[in-house]
């Protein structure tokens, strides 16, 4: 597909269902760091958060952000610098660690006592907290509240049997006034069984419509040589704003 203005206008793909049952364990997660197939991660970080970080920020300050599967995301960084207090979960301590390697920053860690085999990585500085853990266990840390939660990869990597049980742990995790960035992919899942998983206008409006309104920002052609390996010939990425109704 050349044109791009068809492609960012392309309709929803009629077979929402064919991924349904796919399922990563975390294991195999932990596996890709190893094996260092982590294509998802992106060196540079994220350019729509960078575009629209004024959006997301609002000129507030002191904010608490989430960053859900995390990996070792630049933006953390990008986040702390700017005076706010970032807390990120992750299963793979290989790349927590390397997010404070990567960033030359000194950290401490330490177990996590409600979460047997957990622990928790803490910037020197204090405002960046990596949790390394299953994701649906981070509750019993007791992690309070966010203003803010940057979802890029974490929703998409979800095995979509657990859609719901996800976006309901989200939902819990918001302070009143969030603002939510939430980032999808739309491709033809007929042709790619996902990971990343394609998540349609219909499933965001039954996992987060009753309590959030919803607008989309941006749609961007991200499709890279890479993606024809998985069979497709096109990628949309769209980024949202999640707000309280």
């Amino acid at each position: 597909m050349d044109d791009t203005g068809t492609l960012l206008d392309i309709k929803e793909s009629p077979d929402t269902e064919v991924q349904k049952n796919r399922v990563l364990t975390l294991e195999e997660w932990q596996e890709k760091w190893v094996d260092r197939k982590i294509s998802f991660h992106q060196e540079q970080g994220h350019q729509l958060l960078k575009k629209h970080l004024d959006t997301f920020l609002k000129g507030e300050s002191g904010l608490r952000v989430f960053f859900p599967l995390c990996g070792k995301a630049v933006e953390m960084k990008w986040i702390a610098d700017r005076g706010h207090s970032v807390v990120g979960v992750e299963i793979s301590e290989l790349g927590i660690r390397e997010f404070f390697t990567d960033q030359n920053l000194s950290y401490s860690e330490e177990p996590i006592m409600e979460i047997p085999g957990a622990k928790v990585f803490k910037s020197s500085s204090g405002n960046i907290a990596l949790y390394c853990c299953d994701f649906f266990d981070l509750p019993r840390a007791n992690i309070g509240k966010f203003d803010r939660i940057w979802d890029r990869g974490s929703l998409v990597a979800i095995n979509p049997c657990d859609h719901q049980r996800y976006a309901d742990l989200m939902l819990s995790l918001m302070r009143k006034g969030f603002r939510y960035f939430l980032c999808v992919l739309s491709y033809d899942p007929t042709k790619h069984s996902g990971p990343p998983f394609y998540v349609p206008d219909a499933e965001l409006e039954r996992l987060f419509g009753s309590v959030c309104n919803r607008k989309c920002l941006e749609k961007v052609d991200v499709f890279e040589e890479r993606h024809k390996s998985w069979g497709i010939d096109y990628v949309v990425e769209k980024l949202y704003l999640l707000t309280e109704k």
